[in-house]
């Protein structure tokens, strides 16, 4: 005992690069780093080291789940320190590898069971915390004083007029979520859209606003699978955070769906949360308990899909700082109405989702991650584009 609280003590002491004080399960309080401790970490039991060791966040975000571990001050800055200090040790554990959904394979059926058990949990879940257009991704802020719903819009906007769409396209949208981007091509960009979805609450939502809008000639919705959609070539493809739902062995199959799909010189605007130098791969807390089969990848990974699949690069933009700015309002939203979920869904789960946009935001922030948006071709580069990058911000 006296070994394992003198390894774990060292631990600590090495983890963060902010100033933290640690109440021990015997009482005692150690002050780490100099300087007024910006985060109080209270171990309210004691744990094992062998777990801490082998899959160090699913250890300790039970441990905050189950209220073993309490955390005062400031949770996202602790959770970004640790990122700062130690990335590499909290996102590549090698003791969950036996444990990832990348052992049992991604086929439509795991796939579905995955999309239902993070999608499906309810839509008066989401409703509590995203803005009004549910939007589930991340946002663009023109300015630091955007509102979200103005940022998630501004998102929607940013995607279309990259792709440079032109009245009477046709756009497929993989991963439609709850229909604001396919909603918003219709409207504002007189395209026909099309919508896939593996998520029942999305699609039934989707199709009511669909008809309350009286856009069904417009717009066309499937439950279902999209490497089995049969709906005709089309002249644009968007798909905004749905790779990270394929699995590795998939991606490449995903990139090749995107050409096969789109018309001759037609342009896809693929987004989704990416590593710049590693990537995140597998996270066991991410996998167990938020997004089960989900699957970082990294830049390089990316482009090398993209090219085998035939694909050309127009554009590349990260949005790193958009989407932790995104997380932090999403989260201030969410503890706005923490008793509600607490009451709807237990504590356990409320704690667990709270520490999961915040680890999200710090990751985004320590650099861990990133958002990508790769603008592609079904062609040469540029091929029905304006000369310069201008065209983008013209709206």
């Amino acid at each position: 005992m006296v070994l394992e609280k003198a390894i774990l003590n060292r631990a600590l002491s090495q983890a963060f690069d902010i100033p933290v004080s640690v109440t021990y399960w015997n009482g005692k309080t150690e002050n780490y780093g100099e300087g007024l401790p910006q985060a109080h970490i209270k171990l309210n039991k004691k744990f094992s080291l062998t777990d801490f060791m082998g899959m160090p966040t699913l250890f300790l975000a039970e441990a905050y789940m189950n209220e073993d571990i309490d955390i005062e001050g400031d949770v996202q800055a602790l959770i970004t320190s640790a990122y700062r200090k130690s990335g590499s040790f909290l996102t590549d554990q090698s003791g969950f590898k036996g444990l990832s959904k990348l052992m049992h394979g991604h086929s439509q059926k795991e796939t579905r069971e995955d999309i239902h058990s993070h999608y499906d949990i309810g839509n008066d879940f989401y409703k509590k915390w995203l803005d009004p257009t549910m939007t589930y991704s991340c946002a663009y802020f023109e300015t630091e004083d955007t509102s979200l719903e103005d940022a998630q819009k501004a998102k929607v906007h940013h995607i279309l007029d990259k792709l440079n769409s032109q009245t009477g396209g046709r756009l497929l949208d993989i991963g439609c979520g709850w229909g604001t981007l396919i909603i918003t091509a219709a409207q504002e960009y007189g395209l026909e859209a099309v919508g896939v979805t593996l998520s029942e609450e999305q699609y039934y939502f989707v199709r009511k606003r669909v008809e309350d809008l009286g856009l069904e000639d417009k717009i066309k919705v499937y439950l279902t699978d999209y490497r089995d959609l049969k709906d005709g070539d089309f002249d644009y493809i968007t798909s905004v955070g749905m790779f990270e739902h394929v699995g590795k062995e998939n991606l490449g199959m995903y990139f090749q769906k995107v050409y096969d799909y789109l018309k001759p010189n037609g342009r896809a605007l693929i987004h989704g949360i990416t590593g710049q130098h590693y990537g995140a791969g597998v996270d066991p807390f991410i996998e167990k308990y938020i997004f089960p089969g989900g699957y970082i990848p990294n830049v390089a990974e990316q482009v090398n899909h993209i090219m085998t699949a035939g694909l050309q690069l127009d554009d590349l933009e990260p949005l790193r700082r958009h989407y932790q700015k995104t997380l932090e309002i999403w989260d201030a939203n969410y503890k706005k109405v923490f008793d509600e979920v607490v009451k709807d869904m237990g504590k356990p789960f409320a704690r667990m989702w709270d520490l999961y946009l915040l680890a999200c935001a710090a990751s985004f922030e320590a650099g861990n991650i990133d958002v990508i948006q790769f603008l592609v071709t079904k062609g040469a580069s540029g091929q029905n584009l304006p000369l310069t990058r201008d065209y983008m911000y013209k709206n």
